[in-house]
């Protein structure tokens, strides 16, 4: 008797697109938290259903045919009817399921966003959240993300960006650093301190505005530290180590009780945008749409956030 197998055609197209989108099998069967065999077993059930090959496949690339670019294509609406379905069937008042990846900033994606994040969980029994730690660049296909809170980053015009708060920042440095230079009375007094570097943000130069000047006042820096962290530049700074620009918010106590001296009030650096983005689709989940409506309510309320300037 001949054995016959049950085929899951959603879950072959499922694997499939993310053969294409993270470029290669082992990517693809990564993060489906399956092995390289089933995906390829998987990509060679659906070329038998259809009787069309797919993928062009050498030790190097892999490459779409044209029936594969056409099936990528029909695959990717059905993919999204499917997951519009679960969302809908059975489900009341919109309630999200299933699964959000998302990438936040080290700095306050382990500390400020835990709460609105505990607490979206708790409204939510059904939602479970992979929160990922990260400041580098996203690429949402290849790290297999829902979305990412993004700070101060240029933003990709092929993706979805909200702008959800501003981080004010502000010159810091400590006073027993102070104690070793003369006053710091104007921008251009601070090219004469060492300084930490957040690379992130800037590296060579700083520039600050007051509420007078049409242009900011551009300050040569040279760094004696250059880090992405933000708390590594906070250490940094209270240690005496050199000046730096930091989100006002990790130094806030630190000022108030005279580990820190805030220097040149009347001039800021420009505050950093706080984005949510996500990739373009023809259809997002609830998960998403309930994240993205939270975030928005909740971050402009954040300590050491404000709502965006007009």
């Amino acid at each position: 008797m001949k054995r016959t197998e049950r085929i899951d055609r959603v879950e072959l197209m499922r694997t499939f697109v993310r053969i294409v989108e993270s470029g290669s099998l082992s990517a693809a069967a990564r993060q489906l938290g399956t092995t390289q065999a089933t995906v390829s077993r998987r990509l060679q059930s659906l070329e038998t259903v259809l009787g069309v090959r797919l993928l062009l496949r050498t030790t190097h690339a892999t490459k779409l045919t044209d029936d594969g670019e056409r099936c990528y294509q029909h695959a990717r609406r059905v993919i999204d009817s499917w997951l519009a379905l679960e969302d809908e069937v059975g489900q009341t008042e919109d309630e999200p399921v299933g699964v959000l990846r998302v990438r936040a900033p080290h700095a306050f994606g382990q500390d400020q966003l835990l709460k609105p994040l505990t607490h979206f969980l708790q409204r939510y029994p059904q939602l479970s959240v992979e929160w990922m730690l990260n400041d580098k660049s996203v690429d949402f296909l290849s790290d297999n993300l829902d979305c990412a809170i993004r700070v101060g980053a240029e933003i990709d015009p092929a993706t979805v960006s909200v702008l959800l708060a501003e981080v004010p920042r502000c010159v810091v440095a400590s006073p027993e650093l102070l104690a070793q230079f003369a006053s710091v009375k104007t921008p251009e007094d601070l090219s004469a301190l060492p300084w930490i570097a957040i690379n992130t943000f800037y590296q060579r130069h700083v520039e600050l505005f007051d509420d007078v000047s049409e242009l900011p006042a551009r300050v040569v820096i040279t760094p004696r530290l250059s880090t992405d962290s933000l708390h590594v530049a906070r250490n940094t700074v209270l240690s005496g180590l050199g000046v730096a620009v930091v989100s006002s918010w990790t130094v806030k106590e630190d000022i108030q009780e005279g580990r820190l001296v805030h220097l040149l009030p009347g001039w800021q650096p420009a505050a950093l945008p706080v984005h949510l983005v996500y990739p373009w689709s023809r259809y997002y989940p609830a998960r998403l749409r309930r994240f993205l409506e939270m975030m928005r309510q909740v971050m402009p309320d954040i300590a050491g956030m404000r709502k965006p300037e007009q």
